[in-house]
């Protein structure tokens, strides 16, 4: 009899541990494809569409409070523009950069008087799984295109990375070049 007892609860045992290890991988599987659907829009507007197409989608949305040119900014540097706009209800505000002509960042500034960041935050590790990076400011969430940022008190960020990426490399070269010539002036005297 106890012989008996003993399969049995060494059988259950291990036929619950084996489905409950199943069951985590599965969990765990989910989490790590999800991070590949990784959202790259906003109620229309997505990175990579051209300036006119995301003027033309703030214009019809109410969410924004978007009036046209007077709204766009040019920086100061080649190839780069962006639009900021006022938001209505849930956005206080929008920033949308280009670079040459191509929106590779998004991000809004939400009205916290309407939506805390325990909310956004529990919708994204419920729908993408953990951040890769977490910390009282900001959780962030990233595959090999995009990064997702949500920031205390409560904005978010969409970037694409290979956008981002090129202008980081560009940025340190000219960086490099600049202290090459730093250098070189210095080394008249």
């Amino acid at each position: 009899m106890k012989k008996l007892f003993f399969r049995a609860f060494f059988v259950f045992f291990f036929t619950f541990a084996f489905f409950s290890i199943t069951a985590e991988d599965a969990d765990n599987s989910d989490k790590n494809q999800s991070l590949s659907d990784l959202p790259t829009s906003y109620r229309g507007i997505s990175l990579g569409m051209d300036i006119e197409s995301v003027k033309d989608v703030l214009q019809s949305d109410p969410l924004f409070g978007y009036r046209g040119e007077r709204d766009l900014s040019l920086l100061p540097t080649l190839n780069r523009s962006s639009i900021e706009t006022a938001g209505v209800s849930f956005v206080s505000r929008a920033w949308f950069q280009f670079h040459a002509e191509t929106l590779y960042t998004m991000i809004l500034k939400l009205n916290t008087d309407k939506i805390d960041y325990y909310s956004i935050y529990s919708h994204f590790e419920k729908k993408y799984g953990q951040p890769v990076k977490l910390n009282p400011q900001r959780a962030i969430w990233e595959n090999e295109t995009t990064r997702v940022i949500i920031e205390r008190p409560l904005s978010v960020k969409y970037i694409d990375l290979t956008v981002f990426n090129e202008l980081i490399e560009q940025s340190n070269t000219e960086k490099a070049a600049s202290e090459l010539r730093r250098e070189s002036f210095v080394d008249e005297f």
